[in-house]
């Protein structure tokens, strides 16, 4: 299988974009090459990446996005693969608004698995396509920054670049925690 490759540079690293021709499959940081190849290996068995500039204009839109239109990113077509579950997840991201952020228990209920938090957390480490399916969007249950695949600091930097008010975020982190 031919996948296609693009890399850009940026302010939180080279970006690799890695297109199955018409949708992407894949975009991480040049420093987590081994993990999307290792990714794409699960996905696809063997596949050779081709290099080329901007496929389908994705290259131009994360780069637009990085640019300040941050809805650039909402009109590019995304093939993640996964499972069902995964898949629902995914989509499930794409829906938190930039700017705003969601916890995984409340994308557990947005499922309608209340109960499915940590396999919420584990669907979204798996996210092959960063930043598009924006998995950075994800906090704690007590508002802290948790884990990204990409490394806090770029995590740091997505939400800021979005609008995300760390300040006010960490503040809510502080507050006690009230079931509703």
């Amino acid at each position: 299988m031919e996948l296609l490759i693009d890399k850009l540079e940026s302010e939180i690293g080279i970006i690799l974009i890695v297109t199955d021709g018409d949708r992407l499959c894949a975009l991480d940081y040049a420093d987590y090459e081994e993990r999307m190849t290792s990714l794409l290996r699960t996905r696809y068995g063997q596949f050779y990446l081709k290099e080329m500039s901007n496929p389908n204009g994705m290259s131009s839109l994360l780069q637009a996005y990085l640019d300040g239109e941050i809805a650039a990113i909402d009109t590019i077509l995304v093939n993640p693969g996964g499972t069902s579950f995964q898949r629902q997840v995914w989509a499930t991201l794409r829906t938190i608004p930039p700017g705003k952020t969601a916890s995984y228990g409340e994308l557990a209920q947005r499922l309608g698995k209340p109960t499915a938090y940590r396999a919420v957390g584990m669907a979204n480490s798996l996210n092959p396509v960063s930043i598009v399916i924006p998995c950075h969007r994800v906090i704690g249950a007590k508002a802290h920054l948790t884990g990204y695949a990409g490394g806090l600091e770029r995590k740091r930097w997505l939400l800021q670049h979005e609008g995300v008010d760390l300040e006010r975020l960490s503040d809510r982190s502080k507050q006690p925690s009230t079931l509703i």
